[in-house]
């Protein structure tokens, strides 16, 4: 009974990471506004853009630009 109890505390970790992890990924109208123009004046500086940001990571902010903007389709 306590393996049991164990592995769905496990299973329930794993869940609310992932779940973490895509709302991280969600950024509001602003921030896209934000983003797209900051990029525009300063290209790709990551850290730059993020600082301009609260809450963002330039790792965040350089993964949704390629993930939105990705010229390879």
């Amino acid at each position: 009974m306590a393996d049991l109890d164990q592995s769905s505390s496990n299973d329930l970790s794993v869940d609310s990471t992932d779940s973490s992890q895509d709302s991280k990924l969600e950024f509001s109208e602003d921030e896209e506004t934000l983003i797209t123009r900051m990029y525009k004046l300063v290209g790709e500086r990551w850290t730059l853009i993020a600082g301009r940001i609260p809450g963002r990571t330039a790792e965040e902010i350089e993964k949704y630009w390629t993930s939105r903007y990705s010229t390879s389709q």
